[in-house]
């Protein structure tokens, strides 16, 4: 993800920013292409951030393939915790 600064001198650009401060905004250009305009949170930027971790992603990946487990009984007897 990259953040672009810019101006909000126009009344246009600012209006939209506005507008989606409150909901979600498509943007359609003369052309067709479209785009997103959507206020973003710190926590959606750390959920992008996460996503782009290939270390992580793989690593969450691998474990999410292991079938083996242990149960919490197991794990009392083995850190020495009673009921």
């Amino acid at each position: 993800m990259k953040n672009v600064v810019i101006s909000e001198d126009s009344a246009e650009i600012r209006a939209l920013l506005e507008q989606a401060r409150d909901e979600d905004i498509i943007v359609q250009l003369t052309d067709g292409s479209k785009f997103i305009l959507s206020a973003v949170n710190d926590f959606e930027v750390e959920v992008v951030k996460t996503r782009q971790n290939k270390k992580l992603m793989a690593l969450l990946d691998e474990r999410g393939q292991q079938t083996q487990t242990i149960s919490l009984a197991e794990v009392k007897r083995k850190l020495n915790l009673s009921d």
